[in-house]
């Protein structure tokens, strides 16, 4: 899962690795339910871009592009919200997510940082996903 910002360059590196996110995406969505904020996931959306990839990866039908909603697109104080209160979870009990938890809150961090740069500059953000 990595973190699309809206527009052609915002000025600032967007690049989140969010590889363990993905991996354990069920048990970060149970994590967030039970904190009582938005789980990650429900900030995807699809655009064109983020969709080629994944059309190009063989994870889709290229006739999908054609049909495509426009892209939803998030206020970064809406996802900072989530990543926070994960963050703050995380760091009283890593271990809740066995041995990829440290590498979930070191994600977690990268998230914060590009979305507190993201509200910064008054962009909107939205996640997307590649089978890589």
């Amino acid at each position: 899962m990595y973190i699309v910002v809206e527009g052609e360059d915002p000025g600032y590196d967007i690049y989140v690795n969010g590889r363990a996110l993905a991996r354990n995406e069920d048990a970060v969505e149970k994590l967030a339910i039970r904190l009582g904020v938005k789980p990650l996931l429900e900030f995807f959306s699809a655009d064109e871009n983020s969709m080629a990839l994944l059309i190009e990866e063989g994870a889709g039908d290229a006739g999908l592009l054609k049909r495509l909603p426009p892209p939803q697109w998030y206020a970064p104080h809406d996802g900072l919200r989530t990543v926070v209160a994960m963050i703050e979870a995380l760091r009283d009990e890593p271990q809740q997510f066995g041995s990829d938890g440290p590498i979930i809150l070191s994600e977690l961090l990268e998230y914060a940082q590009v979305l507190h740069k993201t509200a910064e500059r008054k962009l909107r953000w939205h996640l997307a996903v590649s089978w890589r």
